[in-house]
């Protein structure tokens, strides 16, 4: 296969027919326009309709292909659609979303071949940034808020230790020990090998002191990679991704990872956090016109590698869930096989990038990916994948219908806004103008694990020494007896508040209210409304 011309060509029948399968009559993300036989065809467009954006999808490709483009370029036209949009900066690239994009001979080329109409735009971007390192608004998580099943993933925990540091986490509940930061959950395990807290250790059972020991020092390890700033409160709200601006457009939420992307275990279970939470918090909306929130989850890999079987099963379950609630999921990777075939199979869109094949493990891996694509009478797959050039895709979505859509070889729309880093200037003027940095700028410590268990192990307080008694002089020779103070009747207040029978219901409810935490998939907490 040649490479697509770089001029329009008028349509032939089999670009017109494969558009048809894209026809949707509704509102759809206009990705670009039919390749075949070599040539662009700018009046068939290929289309993703926004009413399936919740069946999730996956973009892939090998370096250097355009995902990146391709994940702007829908998170724009989601945006201007009204759909609130989260996306993984990994690299800063995606910062300059907000700016306007800059034209010139290659754009103005790509815009002859995809029939576009396209003027340089700038959309409302959110900067966040895990407990604020880096630009962004600081994206925090209580210790409690996270669960013990994210954070065995971040600690890279047996499956034994996972267990145990799940009793930790239900010890605390029970025991109405608030876990916040990182300082409280080391707190708590150090209380329990204590010579003080040895008989609760034995009463919850599957926790060793050996086992105790490998999870201090672990956390050790994450508080040392600066894991510390990212525990504790205020907890961002997943409210606050689902919003939009003034003028109606979606705002995307871009979270820059570029100052931690050296700690990935950490960043890819923090978005998975994220995801998690919005599971748990939205309600059931069924099939809607238009997804509620779209999250795109670049790096996938990140996010699979060396997971445990428990926490691979909580994603499957969270993807295949939460498209009920509105929201849709796109996985952005390398390689699909890189995304577990539980997974993959929930995926129903595909943008599909060029495949490199360097590697007996390459070839397989591309003979595995042709076997996902539906057949196609008009390509070769396989030879496809590996002759796509950069900013094109053999893409596959699901129409309106529920139906896979033809296979495509798409020349991809050039993305409006700035393809590029944003100034950092005008980065942190963005930050410091959000109406969320007044409310997450400030780190708050307050009374929790740490500070009750520290009050138990302090030494009491000395008894007060009595005030030496002063007489002054009477000139009564007899003393006067004191009055018998008149006995004051007690309020019914008073009285309810001092019975046994309500002193016996407060100790029972003030136990309760430790058990009051529910867990959901990933050992999130689900919060009560």
């Amino acid at each position: 296969m040649t490479t697509p011309d770089q001029t329009p060509a008028p349509g032939d029948d089999v670009a017109a027919r494969i558009a048809t399968g894209y026809a949707a009559p509704g509102p759809a993300l206009a990705l670009g326009s039919v390749v075949h036989e070599g040539t662009a065809h700018p009046d068939a467009q290929v289309r993703l309709p926004l009413a399936m954006l919740n069946r999730h999808g996956l973009v892939a490709g090998a370096t250097g292909t355009g995902k990146t483009k391709s994940l702007q370029l829908m998170a724009e036209q989601l945006s201007a659609a009204g759909v609130p949009v989260v996306v993984a900066d990994i690299k800063g690239d995606l910062s300059g979303l907000a700016h306007p994009g800059e034209g010139g001979d290659r754009v103005t080329q790509r815009i002859a071949v995809t029939g576009d109409d396209w003027a340089a735009t700038g959309f409302p971007v959110e900067y966040l940034s895990l407990g604020g390192i880096g630009p962004g608004v600081p994206l925090r998580a209580t210790m409690t808020d996270f669960g013990p099943v994210l954070l065995a993933k971040v600690l890279d925990l047996n499956a034994t230790q996972e267990s145990s540091l799940g009793l930790v986490f239900h010890y605390a509940d029970e025991a109405g020990l608030p876990l916040l930061d990182l300082k409280d959950l080391r707190s708590v395990i150090s209380w329990l090998v204590s010579d003080e807290g040895k008989p609760e250790l034995k009463r919850l059972g599957g926790l060793s002191a050996s086992t105790a020991g490998v999870l201090l020092r672990e956390l050790i390890g994450l508080e040392q990679l600066g894991g510390d700033v990212f525990f504790g409160e205020p907890a961002f709200e997943p409210a606050d991704l689902i919003r939009t601006a003034a003028d109606g457009r979606g705002v995307i939420s871009a979270v820059e990872l570029a100052a931690v992307q050296d700690r990935p275990a950490l960043f890819s279970t923090f978005l998975m956090w994220l995801l998690a939470e919005l599971f748990e918090e939205l309600p059931e909306v069924g099939d809607v016109d238009k997804p509620k929130l779209v999250f795109f989850f670049d790096e996938a890999h990140l996010l699979f590698s060396g997971a445990s079987k428990a926490f691979l099963e909580s994603v499957t379950q969270t993807v295949r869930l939460i498209r009920s609630k509105g929201v849709g999921v796109f996985f952005v990777t390398q390689n699909p096989g890189d995304v577990p075939s539980a997974v993959l199979g929930q995926l129903g869109n595909r943008v599909q990038h060029a495949l490199r094949v360097f590697t007996p493990e390459d070839a397989t891996a591309l003979r595995k990916t042709v076997k996902t694509f539906p057949k196609s009478d008009d390509y070769d797959v396989e030879g496809m994948l590996t002759s796509l050039g950069t900013g094109e895709a053999a893409v596959t979505v699901l129409s309106e219908r529920g139906t896979p859509t033809p296979v495509a070889w798409t020349m991809m729309r050039s993305p409006r806004s700035l393809m590029a880093p944003a100034d950092p200037a005008a980065l942190q003027q963005a930050v410091d103008a959000s109406p969320l940095q007044a409310r997450y700028g400030r780190p708050v410590d307050r009374d929790s694990a740490y500070e009750r268990l520290a009050a138990r192990l302090a030494p009491p307080p000395a008894p007060a020494e009595p005030a030496p008694e002063v007489r002054l002089p009477d000139a009564d020779p007899e003393p006067r007896r004191p009055r018998r103070p008149e006995p004051e009747e007690e309020s019914v207040v008073t009285q309810i508040l001092g019975s046994s029978a309500f002193r016996s219901f407060a100790r029972s409810a003030a136990s309760s209210l430790g058990r009051e935490i529910t867990r959901g998939l990933f050992g999130t907490r689900k919060r009560r409304r």
